[in-house]
């Protein structure tokens, strides 16, 4: 078990992309990060959302598994990807630790102002839970889920909560201000990873229990060294039940 991993957040522009291009440079900032690090990348950093092009994004996702398993060798990586499952397609977030795939969830709440109910189907509300890695408990929300606090009470206890995301410009703010709020009130690490298109709104990093944010929108990738000891302080120093 690691004591102290370093959590990574990734940033970078992948509209217009092939979706060759796009894992290239995945796979080049991954290379970045360090030996038993987190890392996030971006929703669906691969193919965006194309719409125009699902069953190949879909067939796309599947091949390269093996290689996003690769990736995670000696680390843990997560992203989402468009999968299809039964004639519906899903935007649905992977989990890889040291070259294993060992959690996924579909994404529950969908962004009628993306259309995204016009192409997606809705993941399980169960599946949004704390997972536990090598003695750290993640758990994960993906973009608009963000924005519902009844999803925030379902992952309470988590050290660490990781949020992929493809977040407007125009809603810059309320990324920013929601991620710190939820770094706040779970008293746990939060590591969003959102894209730096011209459209969006990046701010990714990683927020601290005590609320320090470590952000930069000129990075492609954002480290800090994950402290429980803060956790710990954290829900003692200020008990709302999760010491």
């Amino acid at each position: 078990m690691i004591s102290n991993p370093t959590l990574c957040a990734l940033q970078f522009t992948y509209e217009g992309h092939s979706f060759e291009e796009n894992f290239d440079t995945l796979a080049s900032l991954v290379s970045q990060t360090p030996e038993h690090g987190i890392v996030l990348a971006p929703e669906l950093c691969l193919s965006g959302y194309s719409y125009d092009r699902m069953n190949e994004a879909a067939t796309f996702s599947r091949s390269v598994i093996p290689k996003l398993a690769k990736l995670s060798h000696l680390k843990t990586l997560g992203l989402t990807l468009i999968e299809r499952r039964e004639g519906c397609f899903f935007n649905t977030f992977h989990l890889f630790c040291d070259g294993r795939l060992i959690h996924t969830q579909a994404k529950n709440k969908l962004f009628a102002l993306g259309d995204e109910m016009r192409y997606f189907h809705a993941g399980n509300l169960e599946d949004i839970r704390i997972v536990h890695i090598e003695g750290i408990k993640i758990a994960v929300l993906i973009c608009f889920e963000l924005r519902f606090p009844l999803l925030w009470e379902r992952i309470k206890g988590a050290d660490v909560i990781l949020i992929p995301a493809y977040w407007g410009k125009q809603r810059k703010d309320h990324f920013e201000a929601l991620t710190l709020a939820l770094a706040i009130a779970a008293q746990s690490y939060v590591v969003c990873a959102n894209s730096s298109d011209d459209s969006m709104a990046a701010s990714s990093g990683i927020i601290t229990p005590f609320g320090e944010a470590y952000r930069d929108d000129r990075k492609s990738v954002i480290t800090h060294i994950l402290d429980r000891h803060e956790i710990q302080t954290m829900r003692r120093y200020i008990n709302i039940g999760l010491a």
